[in-house]
């Protein structure tokens, strides 16, 4: 098989292994295995089931990752797919299955290049190329990628999530802000006698209403929007409720962090408090814990960092000139979701692009695809960052 042809089919296997955040394991051990049958000088699967690969220049440089998570979001709805969403059929030049555009298709590619780029230069480049794959992404966008950071060490980072092949110097950072008031319960039929804390919870999210996200020249608008709502007890069958608690979308920028974002609900809750005598509420950042297929467990805060490189810096020019060595012009642009460059850029510090194949807006949608004009595209793209970005 031609390289084109053995990367669609690459990309055909890891769509028919479903791969939900949790279980992952199938194509974990697909990357493993494709990494060591490339002649990858070093594959291993980190405590949380991410697959790190590593190929050594034959000079001194800088480590490049090249980033991709392996896990999905679930199926809910295959019987209104018109394609077998674990099929990895193709149609028209695309291939259909959930994960083809986020993000086995990059996977593949990522993977396929690094090879390639060994292969075609001899190893006779600086530094090291890094591939990984990470788990529980589309959960928290982040979190085990600190331990391929650990591991791996990154100079410089290309997450490759779906592009629409532009280049990407930064993203909006996401936190799930929850506000909690508290009452006292009573019989509905004489509510006179206890404290409705719903009540309460209104007179909250009327003055956190009033907060004015901040905005950036790039990034754009920060964001601070209501999702959920919940009284207790639930049903409340004739008690007046004696808590609620309130989750808040919050699209943070950079120069935003946890102080920041806490400090501007706490200064509406001490509004809300000079209204409304009595009032007791409190603000904190949500925490989730889940399973991993090795059997350890993630936990985190769910507050994942904005982040941002100049596009006149040498990484980004570099990269853009390995696009243009391959035949791809690439404007500059900015992801509009969250990545697991919260992790590497805005935790860490590691200057991180976004590249790969692919439209954004293809993720988590019936009959997911990619077409395979980008998929090949992305994959000689990636060969050419490489190549400037280790010479």
């Amino acid at each position: 098989m031609t390289r084109e042809e053995q990367l669609i089919a690459f990309c055909q296997e890891a769509i028919r292994i479903p791969s939900p955040s949790g279980r992952e394991q199938g194509v974990a051990e697909l990357m493993r295995r494709k990494m060591e049958e490339y002649g990858f000088d070093e594959v291993q699967v980190d405590r949380y089931g991410s697959v790190l690969g590593r190929i050594r220049g034959r000079r001194p440089g800088k480590t490049i990752l090249l980033d991709g998570h392996i896990d999905t979001v679930e199926v809910i709805d295959a019987g209104e797919w018109t394609h077998d969403p674990f099929g990895g059929e193709i149609e028209s030049g695309r291939i259909y299955g959930r994960g083809a555009s986020d993000m086995k298709g990059s996977d593949t590619a990522m993977i396929s290049a690094a090879a390639h780029f060994a292969q075609d230069s001899g190893r006779d480049f600086a530094g090291e190329i890094c591939v990984s794959c990470t788990v529980h992404e589309e959960c928290f966008e982040g979190v085990s990628a600190r331990e391929i950071t650990r591991l791996a060490k990154p100079d410089l980072v290309i997450i490759g999530e779906a592009t629409s092949s532009t280049v990407k110097i930064g993203q909006r950072g996401r936190a799930e802000v929850v506000v909690e008031t508290e009452g006292v319960s009573c019989h509905s039929s004489s509510p006179e006698k206890g404290v409705n804390a719903v009540y309460h919870m209104l007179a909250v999210i009327e003055e956190i209403r009033r907060i004015v996200p901040h905005e950036h020249p790039i990034l754009g608008k920060g964001i601070l929007e209501l999702t959920d709502i919940i009284s207790a007890p639930y049903p409340g069958a004739s008690v007046v409720p004696s808590r609620c608690r309130a989750t808040f979308d919050r699209r943070t920028l950079v120069g935003e962090d946890e102080a920041v974002i806490l400090g501007q609900v706490e200064e509406a809750i001490r509004r809300a408090a000079e209204k409304v005598p009595g009032l007791r509420a409190r603000t904190y950042l949500a925490e989730g814990s889940e399973q991993c297929w090795t059997g350890e467990t993630i936990s985190a805060k769910r507050y994942f960092p904005a982040w941002l490189v100049p596009e006149d810096s040498d990484f980004v020019q570099n990269a853009l000139a390995g696009l243009r060595d391959a035949g791809i012009e690439a404007p500059v642009s900015h992801f509009a979701f969250c990545t697991n460059g919260s992790h590497f850029c805005g935790e860490a510090g590691i200057p991180c692009i976004g590249y790969g194949p692919s439209l954004e807006t293809l993720a988590h949608v019936r009959d997911e695809y990619i077409e395979i004009d980008q998929l090949t595209r992305a994959c000689r793209g990636f060969a050419g960052i490489l190549a400037r970005l280790t010479r």
